[in-house]
Formats: structure tokens, sequence, C-alpha cells
């Protein structure tokens, strides 16, 4: 009965973290980037992307809770207000064009391509606030034990992985689905974000109003 639930919690959040810390929509940009670069600096580029979504949702992991008590912040509230910036992602996340997609810098040194890609490929395009919202309010929805945050950290390990290799093999990606697949990619992610933020609101306010749902 707990590897089920276990297992079930797992995929819960490996699913909540895919639809919310994609990179589906970071990949153009990227690709920009990098296309001056050798493998060995393409490689480069693609850990430090990587490397700073996992440190964000890390952190965000394991501090999030005490910076809400810190400002004696509600979980209602902040899952009412993390719902509500999940419905602004996923809303811009479904009227993303890529084919409009103009890249502004190509040709800038290596330097600078590192730093963009810690901001804004890391944060926020892969992992922005409302990535962050998400793991805060799947860590104070758990038992609050080491058990149930080891099945986050695994569930963030999963889905950085999935981040490394997608940047990793965004040349290839790109090529299969073009500019119309990335689109529908990333406005399907934005159907499961809305869905998720409408979720939490209604959860938030399920809480703080018990008889207004029920």
């Amino acid at each position: 009965m707990t590897r089920t639930l276990i297992g079930t919690s797992l995929q819960h959040y490996v699913l909540g973290l895919f639809a919310v810390a994609n990179n589906v929509a970071a990949i153009p940009l990227f690709l920009a980037l990098t296309r001056n670069l050798s493998p060995k600096e393409h490689l480069k580029v693609c850990n430090i992307a990587t490397l700073t979504s996992f440190a964000t949702m890390v952190v965000s992991l394991f501090t999030g809770v005490a910076v809400l008590n810190f400002f004696e912040i509600g979980i209602p509230a902040f899952r009412i207000a993390g719902g509500l910036l999940l419905l602004k992602t996923g809303f811009s996340m479904m009227s993303v064009n890529n084919e409009k997609f103009e890249p502004s810098v190509v040709n800038n040194s290596l330097s600078d391509v590192i730093s963009t890609a810690i901001i804004p490929i890391g944060i926020p395009l892969t992992t922005g606030p409302g990535t962050m919202s998400t793991i805060i309010l799947f860590s104070s929805s758990s038992t609050r034990d080491l058990n149930s945050h080891l099945v986050i950290l695994v569930a963030i390990a999963i889905v950085t992985a999935v981040i490394w290799l997608s940047f990793l093999k965004a040349p290839i990606i790109a090529r299969v689905l073009r500019s119309t697949g990335l689109d529908v990619l990333t406005k399907i992610f934005g159907l499961i974000t809305l869905a998720l933020g409408v979720q939490f609101i209604l959860t938030g306010l399920s809480t703080t109003f018990p008889n207004l749902l029920g």
C-alpha cells in the first residue's frame, strides 16, 4: 500500500513539475545562443542552464515553506496566489508563437552566452515563479517528513534529467517538431499548467472557506 502511494505521489509530482518546468519555450532561444558554439561549448551551456534550474527547484523545496512562515503567509493564501500565477503562465504558454521568435543574441561571446543560459533560459523560461510556487505547494501538502521530501527530490531529479536531455538534443527536437510542433507542444503544457493553477485555487478556497465549495 505504501509503495503504491509513493508511486502515485511520484507520478503526480513528476507530471506537475514537468508541466510547469518544461523548457520547450526556451528551446528557440537556446538554439539561437548555441548556433555558433562548438559541441564542447554547447554542452557547457546545456549543463549550466540545467544546473540553474535544478538549484532553483531544490532551494524552493527546502526553504520555500520557511520563507512563507517568516513572512506569516498562510499556505491557503499562497496556494491561491500560486494558482493565479500558474493561470498567467498557462495563458502565456497557450498564446506563444514560436514562428515569430526572432533571437536578438546570436554572436555574443561565450561568457555572455553563459550568462544568458542562467537568465533567462534557466530562470525564468525553464524554472520560473510558477515552478517555485508549485514545488512549495507540493512541499506544504506533503507530510513534511524526510520520505515525502525525498520523493519530491526524486521528481525534481527526473524533471532535471528531461530538461538536460531536451537542451542537449535541442537541434534534433527543433528539426523534428519544427516551429508548428514546438508551438503545439508548448500549448499542451500550457493547458496542463492552467488546469494545475485552477486546482490550486480551488483547494485554497475550499481550505479558507470550507462551506463555499461544499
